[in-house]
């Protein structure tokens, strides 16, 4: 059965960037049989961010809404419904100023809605978008990973996790500027040690 994947590039860099090649790197790898599908949404191509009217048309229920709010929300509609399409969300995260991308900051908060992708219940709110796979391709240049200064990958898990996403494995190329050669050397060798059976 062919994996579906979603592939995410948050990098403002289309050539050069680490966490492109790494996810080149990562589909290839689950793509070793060629019957993976692969549908990917490019973040150098900006996303809009969250106005008024868009909020307004969020929080209007659906049989109240207008032809205008149902285009208001028409992207994001695309942007969940190639979450949904997906087995597998692969995500190059270059990390910028200790934080994510300002683009995949808007990508999440585009998918990430009430009563659509999450909802709450008495235990708190209840990711909607469950069974699929995270792989989040890092790339920085002296951010370490998991240290205090990493405001990026704990964010990613827990927005993912927010809307149902729990399995997330990272890549990390998290020191380039400090030995490139064995960063990379690494996160090589762990792409290469990924699980790709369904």
């Amino acid at each position: 059965m062919p994996t579906n994947i979603l592939r995410i590039d948050a990098s403002a860099r289309t050539t050069g960037s680490i966490s492109r090649d790494l996810n080149d790197r990562i589909i290839e790898r689950f793509n070793a049989n060629g019957d993976t599908q692969v549908t990917t949404r490019d973040l150098a191509v900006p996303l809009p961010l969250l106005t008024e009217d868009w909020i307004g048309a969020n929080f209007t229920p659906v049989a109240d809404r207008s032809p205008e709010q149902r285009q208001t929300l028409a992207l994001s509609d695309t942007l969940i419904n190639e979450i949904k399409s997906a087995d597998v969300l692969v995500i190059g995260l270059p990390i910028y100023n200790f934080g994510v991308p300002a683009a995949l900051k808007a990508w999440v908060d585009l998918v990430a809605r009430a009563g659509v992708t999450f909802q709450y219940s008495e235990t708190g709110p209840k990711g909607l978008l469950t069974g699929k796979r995270a792989i989040i391709a890092v790339a920085s240049g002296g951010t370490e990973m998991g240290s205090d200064i990493d405001f990026a990958t704990g964010y990613i898990r827990h927005a993912l996790g927010f809307i149902g996403i729990s399995d997330v494995v990272f890549v990390a190329a998290d020191r380039m500027m400090i030995d490139a050669e064995a960063t990379l050397a690494s996160a090589h060798a762990a792409v290469e040690n990924l699980e790709t059976a369904a």
